[in-house]
Parts: structure tokens; sequence; C-alpha cells
């Protein structure tokens, strides 16, 4: 007996029904980004590892998914690595290329590479799979889509602003209740020196993005683990405590890192971030949240993330200002700020609040029963003027008994059913049942286009 074909772990199938549920998430969230001037590209699903190595810090570069190089590649590894069983070395030997991890690196590679093309400040977004060899959790797979949007090439925080109303409308159109958390990666940095630890940014920053996962106590113990001070942790402490209104707070911390030119900086920078924010009239609450990191090496600025209101789960949405990401690749001080809408994650909130609109399980809105070879006949110029109209339909391609076909509408979901026998034949029309109510009547083509219209 064969065995059962599987699918690998943090991976999915999906049906037509969620495809169309998927497909109408895309298409809200492209709507928005098209409203606001972006522009569409897509770069491929793998990159040289030389592109992607390096950019997502330590515990990023582990999650990366590597491709075998193509031919004999075991040929060329000395026999002493394979003694040593020194897998990072071997892997380097053998795989040249890696699945994208995210859509940010990439596209920073993409501007480089394309500079001469492109007008800048150059705006655009990118709806594509990306794959992390991570723990498959819920809400956390190991192949997802991102709904990215970048702009490139200007400092101005009016691109912030621009990102916020965005994830605004976004969220205003899926009906999803969110919360928008904001920090700056510059007054993390004063954080960082004011408690002594400026060259441990970085493991400070990881750490602290866990503190919802595992809570503060264990946040300190990876703090220690990680070589920051007793002396620095316990100055930390009070601070990623900080409360209040989002003014009181920048106030408060404000006053403890005065001495960080670097964090006062960050500071402003919110400050304006929020003025001009506060000038619009948005629909989510907007809340400074000094705790978030974001892990990622790359963030200079501003930092974004959007938690659902109504269910427990990740963050749906994520960003940030980076302003050299490009300098890795040979183009220094071309700064760029982006967010990235978490589709799975958002198709999973939407799932268990029921916000899928109904008609997003229709797939065709009229189906025609087959009869026989007459009524075929008949219904084939019917069912081509269906289609001219602009509506969905099919006819079904057996003369199966009447309850079979029947069944099958029924299990699509598809609104209206025609049929067509040896009376509406002589009269030249129709009979069309609407399935929701069970209604039976007589109709001519353009009664029925009318009466589908009416629906739409």
């Amino acid at each position: 007996m064969s065995q059962k074909p599987s699918i690998p772990k943090g991976t999915r199938d999906f049906f037509p029904l969620l495809m169309a549920r998927r497909n109408f998430i895309f298409d809200t969230i492209k709507s928005v980004f098209l409203l606001y001037g972006y522009q569409e590209i897509e770069t491929p699903a793998m990159e040289n590892l030389s592109t992607l190595m390096g950019k997502y810090g330590e515990e990023g570069d582990k999650l990366l998914f590597k491709i075998l190089n193509s031919g004999d590649f075991a040929a060329k590894i000395p026999d002493e690595l394979i003694a040593d069983k020194d897998s990072a070395k071997i892997t380097n030997m053998i795989s040249e290329k890696g699945l994208r991890y995210d859509l940010t690196v990439p596209f920073a590679r993409f501007v480089v590479q394309n500079r001469n093309e492109l007008i800048f400040p150059f705006k655009r977004f990118q709806i594509q799979p990306v794959w992390r060899a991570d723990r498959p959790q819920k809400g956390r797979y190991r192949e997802f889509y991102q709904c990215d949007v970048d702009v490139i090439g200007s400092d101005s925080l009016l691109n912030e602003v621009e990102l916020v109303q965005i994830v605004d409308e976004v969220f205003k159109r899926l009906n999803i209740n969110v919360t928008l958390k904001i920090n700056n990666r510059k007054i993390l940095a004063g954080i960082a020196e004011t408690i002594g630890e400026p060259e441990r940014i970085t493991e400070i920053t990881i750490a602290i993005d866990k503190l919802d996962k595992i809570g503060i106590e264990n946040v300190m113990k990876e703090l220690f683990a990680n070589g920051v001070s007793p002396e620095s942790v316990e100055k930390l402490k009070p601070i990623l405590e900080l409360s209040g209104t989002n003014i009181e707070k920048l106030n408060k911390i404000a006053t403890v890192i005065s001495s960080s030119e670097t964090g006062l900086k960050g500071i402003e920078e919110v400050k304006t971030l929020f003025g001009y924010l506060n000038k619009l009239q948005l629909n989510l609450p907007v809340e400074l949240d000094l705790t978030l990191a974001r892990g990622l090496n790359y963030y200079t600025g501003a930092i974004f993330e959007v938690k659902a209101s109504d269910v427990e789960i990740g963050s749906i949405t994520g960003g940030g200002r980076y302003d050299d990401l490009t300098g890795i690749f040979g183009l220094p001080g071309v700064s760029g700020v982006g967010i990235s809408f978490g589709a799975d994650r958002i198709f999973d909130v939407m799932e268990q609040l029921n916000l899928f609109p109904e008609e997003t399980s229709t797939t065709t809105t009229v189906f025609f029963v087959n009869f026989g070879e007459k009524e075929t006949a008949y219904l084939l110029p019917i069912v081509n003027e269906i289609r001219k109209a602009g509506y969905s339909c099919e006819l079904y391609p057996d003369a199966a008994k009447l309850k079979k076909q029947m069944a099958y509408a029924n299990r699509k979901n598809i609104p209206y059913v025609v049929m067509a026998g040896e009376n509406e034949m002589k009269s030249g029309t129709l009979t069309l049942k609407t399935m929701e109510s069970g209604e039976q009547k007589e109709v001519s083509l353009s009664q029925l286009i009318e009466r589908i219209g009416h629906r739409s």
C-alpha cells in the first residue's frame, strides 16, 4: 500500500474558498497601496546567500532555508570537514542560494542593482511569499505571504505618516480592530547608552522584543545570559515599565536619556510624527511602546507594529525606518521606510472573527442545469451571453440526475440556478431559481441578466 502524501510542516494547501478569501485580503491591501501611488514589483523566490546572510542578525541567519547546489556538490567537501562535522563550513561549500526570509532585503538589492532605471523617491509594493525555518505554531508558518510597501530615497517623516495612514485604511476596509504601536530605534540606542551598555544594543533589543511573550523576568534573565551587567539590567527595568499617555511617556523617557544625543533625536522624531498624526482623523489608536524593538538589525529610526484587538495572535503588521540598508550592497546613504502586512495572520484573524464578506464564498453566480443534448444546444449561446455581460456562470458538463446537479450548486454556494426543458425551449425562456429563497420564476435572457445585476 502506497504511503499517503503529505506537505512539510508549517505549509498549507488552500482550497478554492480559502483562496477567494485570501485574494480578498490581497486585493484590499493592493487597492490601498495603489491609492497612495505605490508601484508593484516582484523579486525571485531565491537569492544568493551573500545577499541574505548577515542582514537579520544571528537568529535570523539560522532561519534561512538554504538550497543545495546542483550537481555533485558532495565531491568538493574535504574529508576532514566531514570528519569534524563542521556543518557551517560544509553548508558554505554546498549551498550558494537560499529562499528569501523577507521582502525588504531583496528590495534593497533590487534598488542597488537597478538604481539607474528608478525614479527616487521610489515607492514600491510587493505581495509575495517568504520562507523561514521557524518552529511552526499558531499564527507562525514556514511559508507565508508578506504584503510590503516601502518608500526609499527620502528621509522625510511624512513617509512614516503616509504608512500610518495606509495601515489605518487597510484595517478599516478589512473591518479589523487594531492598535498601532510605535517606537524609535534611536530611543532604544539612547536607553542602551544611558544604562552603560551601548555596544550591546543588539542583545538588548532582541531580548526586550520578547517582553510580551516571555515576561519581564525572563527578559532580564536573557540579558544576564548575554553579558549585560546586573547594574545595567536594574536601570533598564523601570524604563520598560514606564506608563502614561504618549506625551507623558515621551517626557519621562526624555528625562531618563537626556545625556544621549541619539536618544533625544529619536524622541524629537517621534514627537514630530505624533504631531502630524494628531492632525489626521485616524480610526485606529496609536500608542508609543518603549518596549517595542523588532529585533531586525537594519532598523535605524521609527519602528511600527500592529496588534489585533479582538484575537490573541502575534503582530499582524510591522516595519520601520532603515537609513542605510542599501549601503551593504554598495549604495550608502539612501534612507528608506516600509511596513509589511502579514497576510496569513490577517487571514487567521478574519477567519476567527468571521469577517469575510459573504460574496467571497461565491465563485460562480449562475449555474445552468444540463438535461441533455437538445437543452445544452439551447443553453450554450445563453451561457455565452451571460459571460459577455460580465457574470461568472457554468453549465454542468453531464446530463446527470437533477438531485446531483443541485447538490453541486449548493455545495459551491451558487446563488442562481437556471433550468431549461422542452417548455422553456418552445417559449424561448428560462426557469430561474434563487437558491437562498427557493423562489422559481420564468424569465427571458434580458430579465435574467437584470436580476443578476441587482444582486451584484
